[in-house]
């Protein structure tokens, strides 16, 4: 159960009308996920859904590749509705199924390609140290250039973002679907 509420479109004012008709007549074509919860806000709804339209849609990594950086983004940050959305995409760019159940299981992908695993190697690092090492780091530029390198570090980040909205706003998945990991427990604070 979502700890806030989501607006629908009849509950919307002007400026929270307008952001979700710009991102509905857009590339995702329906509004779900974290961008219901930032309608709150609806400069904040329009900037997250410009970057997100951006760093997804827009940037030298093909789509295989942005949803290889996601799944291992959502499941490093153990987001069950980030893991749902992107493992759906993922398989619709030809991500191979061997390799998602891997990522899934947290366990190094079967053969991967020289692409994949530049990008791979660097999710899992960024994920897990909050940087890379120069062994990765030469690896992706080599592979990539320094620009899609930025975009690939740029992505991550925004998926991150993206996976604790959802997370601590408890976003829940869509009706009929079961969650693939349950969401983190919480501790009590201290």
């Amino acid at each position: 159960m979502p700890r806030i509420s989501f607006p629908t479109p009849d509950q919307m004012d002007a400026a929270q009308r307008a952001v979700y008709e710009k991102i509905v007549s857009g590339p995702r074509g329906k509004i779900q996920g974290p961008l219901r919860a930032a309608l709150h806000n609806a400069e904040l709804a329009d900037k997250w859904q410009q970057l997100g339209a951006l760093l997804r849609y827009r940037t030298g990594l093909p789509p295989r590749l942005s949803e290889l950086a996601i799944l291992v983004t959502g499941r490093a940050c153990q987001s069950p509705f980030e893991w749902h959305a992107h493992r759906i995409e993922a398989e619709k760019a030809g991500l191979e199924a061997s390799i998602i159940e891997a990522l899934l299981a947290r366990t190094p992908p079967p053969s991967l390609s020289e692409d994949d695993a530049a990008v791979y190697h660097y999710a899992v690092e960024l994920n897990q140290h909050k940087s890379v090492s120069d062994a990765t780091y030469a690896r992706a530029l080599e592979r990539f250039g320094e620009r899609t390198v930025v975009e690939l570090t740029a992505l991550i980040g925004y998926y991150t973002m993206v996976a604790m909205t959802l997370n601590c706003h408890e976003v829940p998945l869509p009706e009929g679907t079961t969650a693939a990991f349950p969401l983190p427990q919480h501790g009590e604070l201290a």
